[in-house]
This record gives C-alpha cells, structure tokens and sequence, in this order.
C-alpha cells in the first residue's frame, strides 16, 4: 500500500461515530507527513547518488575524450614526420649520382652540347632535390665545424686561420635541417 493509498484511508475514518477512532487504521501506516518526509528524504539521498554518478561519468567521458585526442595528435604528428623524412633514405642513395653528375662537369670535353646536355641533367635532378628539401652545406673559408665537416686532411700554412676549411672534397647536404652527410674538407692548421 502506497502513501497516497494510506492516506485515503486515514481520511475516510468516520470521525463523527463516538467508537471511531484512529486506531481503526492499521498501526503499520505512519501519518502522512512523515511517510512524506521519509520519501523525501530517500529521493533527495537518490538524486544526490544520481547526480554523484552523473558526475563520475561526465569526469570519466571527459578524460576518455581528451586521451583520444592526445592519440589522435600523436599518430598524426608520428605520421606527419616520417612523411617528411620518408624521402631521406632516398635522397641519401641518389647523392652519388649528384656527385658523379658533378664530376662530369668539371672534365672538359669536345663536344659542347654533350656537355650541355648533363649540365641540363644536373641541374633538373639538383632542383628537384632541392624542392624535397636537400640543402648543401657551405664550406669554404667557414671554421672548422665537426658537427659539419668531416677533415679528410690537414695543411700546415700561414696564409689562412687556423682550424679553417680550405677546400672541398665532398660536398656536405642536410635534409631538412637535419644533416644527411657531412662535407669532406681539407682544413688549414697552423704550423
């Protein structure tokens, strides 16, 4: 029997019959206002037990979100890098035939237009590892830099700085900013 139930029946109790009283209701049912009360109170202690675990949920849903975002950012950051220095082991096997094409333009030949020809070679091929982003490294009559250069020899002279780079024998590339190999130089010391 709900309150409502019980409160009807405590209502329709004939007041008015002098062997009426309100013992006739059963002793189970309480007076109405504190079944109310009592009612009230356990919907107030499952609101808050609702609203605690709304919250827990909310606390939880939020934490899932940002992890997943931090993944989402992570792989396309991992992505976004090895697309950008997928082509360096590539462009690291192409170097020698630059180097080769360069070695080619300093033999002199009869033939001008053969000349020409791998000139036009070379440069097509230069620019376009230019545009993955192949950097030469600048060499001559900078310091000595073994994060750079690689000393294949020593001259003793007077006429340039000590630990200077005098000459060329490879030429040095980096890869978008980061080196891919280190120039062969020749490097003045002091005697």
């Amino acid at each position: 029997m709900n309150w409502l139930d019980r409160f009807v029946k405590l209502r329709t109790v004939d007041t008015k019959k002098p062997d009426a009283n309100i013992s006739d209701v059963s002793p189970d049912v309480n007076l109405p206002s504190e079944t109310l009360e009592g009612q009230l109170a356990a919907l107030a202690t499952e609101r808050d037990q609702l609203a605690a675990e709304k919250a827990e949920l909310s606390d939880r849903l939020l934490r899932a979100r940002a992890e997943f975002d931090n993944a989402r950012r992570r792989a396309e950051r991992e992505r976004s890098e090895f697309l950008q220095f997928a082509a360096m082991d590539l462009v690291k096997d192409v170097l020698p035939v630059l180097d080769d094409f360069e070695r080619a333009l300093k033999v002199e030949t009869a033939d001008r237009n053969y000349a020409k020809g791998v000139e036009l070679i070379y440069q097509r091929l230069y620019e376009a590892l230019k545009k993955m982003g192949l950097e030469p490294i600048e060499t001559a009559g900078r310091p000595f830099d073994p994060n750079l250069h690689q000393a294949v020899e020593r001259v003793e002279t007077d006429e340039a700085r000590d630990q200077t780079v005098l000459g060329e024998f490879q030429k040095g590339y980096n890869f978008k900013g980061k080196l891919l190999r280190p120039a062969m130089v020749r490097v003045a010391v002091k005697p």
